[in-house]
């Protein structure tokens, strides 16, 4: 592993894991929801989350870029950003729910260098960079071995989400030929993909600070990680992430321009 590798995986998951314990301050108590102007909420808990994860990043990297949910863009022209999600899954969080985490993401243009996601109310850190492999809680994490969607566990965030019949169509008719479909949505399903838990997570809409750090933790782990198009991007504002064994039959069913093979 190069220095400057290790480095940027290191700092991924340590600035996750100190974020996501900034957010646990709040988690559990009551807090009062803001609604943004996409409709999504927002409370303290996030803002200062990504508020000290952006401090922790200008402290050791302070000719990087900043991008995040929360606040504005910082130095857009920087040739490396650091890309924050404080609470993916506020809805979650603000209801007690243990299924939310804490995503950063180091990147050179779309190109994904270390991503790191914390899931502190379940006590769960997983983080990957690319050619280094995937790791939880400190140890290699991989997906799953299952061949058969009828073997399999689909997720998904919402199935409200899904509100175009071009999407919502092809997703149910997957999702009546898996063992198990659950909406343990949110990066908490991708968590389960990387860990070999589930072998199937689908999202219709994906922001920058959502997908970015959740890329190389799919495909580190041996997976597939890719947007309804079929293209290997964080970036593609959608994302089907599955394991290798299914990654072509789950997409058979959901990708805008059909596979073959």
């Amino acid at each position: 592993m190069s220095e400057r590798t290790e480095s940027l995986l290191q700092a991924a998951t340590e600035v996750a894991e100190f974020a996501a314990s900034v957010a646990m301050r709040w988690y559990g108590a009551t807090v009062q929801v803001e609604t943004k102007g996409d409709g999504s909420p927002v409370t303290i808990a996030d803002r200062e989350a990504e508020r000290e994860a952006r401090a922790w990043i200008e402290a050791r990297f302070p000719h990087d870029g900043l991008f995040g949910e929360e606040f504005e863009n910082v130095r857009p022209e920087a040739k490396r950003r650091w890309i924050f999600d404080p609470i993916d899954g506020t809805k979650a969080f603000v209801r007690g729910v243990p299924l939310w985490g804490t995503l950063v993401a180091c990147c050179e243009g779309d190109t994904v260098l270390a991503g790191a996601a914390c899931f502190p109310a379940v006590k769960e850190t997983v983080s990957a960079a690319p050619g280094e492999g995937c790791w939880w809680n400190g140890s290699r994490a991989s997906v799953s071995t299952v061949r058969s969607l009828r073997d399999a566990t689909a997720l998904i965030t919402d199935n409200r989400f899904l509100e175009r019949p071009h999407r919502r169509d092809p997703w149910f008719n997957l999702a009546s030929e898996v063992a198990v479909c659950r909406t343990w949505g949110d990066c908490y399903g991708y968590l389960l993909v990387a860990t070999g838990r589930a072998e199937i997570m689908v999202d219709d809409i994906m922001n920058p600070w959502d997908s970015a750090a959740l890329q190389p933790i799919i495909t580190e782990a041996g997976g597939r990680f890719s947007d309804w198009r079929g293209n290997s991007t964080a970036f593609g504002g959608d994302v089907i992430a599955t394991n290798s064994a299914l990654a072509n039959a789950t997409r058979r069913y959901l990708l805008e321009t059909p596979i073959n093979s």
